[in-house]
Parts: C-alpha cells; structure tokens; sequence
C-alpha cells in the first residue's frame, strides 16, 4: 500500500514537471529566427537560392512578426498560431485590410525551424541565440 502512495506522488510529480516545462508553439516560434540553408533546390539554383535564404530572417515578438527578405522592405505585422499538431505548426500572418497568409512550418528542433516552400522544398532556419 505504502508504495502505491509513493509511486503515485511521484507520478503526480513527474507529470506536473512535464506540464510545467512544456511550452506551447507560439512560445516556441518566439525570438528572431535566421535563414540557414535550403532543402531540396534544383542543383544549378542551389548557390543563387542559398544566397537569398541567408538574407532572411523572420522574428516572432509577442503576437507581433517582422519578416525580412533580401532586397526587400521587412514587413512586419500579426500573427498567430491557426493549427498545431506535434512538431507541425500553421502560422497565420494578418495583413493590415484585413487578408489573412498562412505559412507551414516545423520544429526540427527548439533552435532548428523548416518552413515549407512548396515543391518539396523548405527553409531551414536558426534560432539566434541570445
């Protein structure tokens, strides 16, 4: 009996640690995030489009977003977190009249993010560190 009581304390203890220390996808999105490399690019594009994903960068700040891209402005604006299923998040980003753009992306790790281009590419991008 004894140990029944102790085994369901540490249970109890071991899930409320869990839950505590899990964080949910917007606060994992959270901080700047820079382009890394490409996934899946035709080879004779490889070095052109490597160059362009080195230039971006895409920083979450709240439910604010700034997004930079290479000879472009940064737009920045708000987003939020539209669907999450493990690793996979759907990030919708709100234009100012009132249009809605959503983007999938997936963890690959807390400091390594995918974000889905189409055509079986991605880009990989790295959290900064602070």
């Amino acid at each position: 009996m004894q140990n029944r009581i102790k085994t369901a304390l540490a249970l109890s203890m071991a899930l409320t640690a869990v839950a505590g220390c899990s964080k949910t996808p917007r606060d994992r999105l959270q901080g700047r995030w820079y382009g890394d490399s490409i996934e899946n690019a035709p080879v004779d594009q490889l070095t052109k489009a490597t160059g362009w994903v080195k230039g971006t960068a895409i920083e979450f700040n709240g439910s604010k977003v700034t997004v930079t891209l290479p000879a472009e402005t940064p737009r920045s604006g708000t987003f939020k977190v539209t669907k999450s299923d493990g690793d996979q998040v759907t990030v919708g980003f709100l234009r100012p009249e009132g249009g809605l753009d959503e983007a999938q992306f997936r963890f690959a790790t807390d400091q390594t993010l995918h974000w889905d281009i189409g055509a079986g590419r991605a880009i990989v991008l790295a959290k900064a560190k602070n």
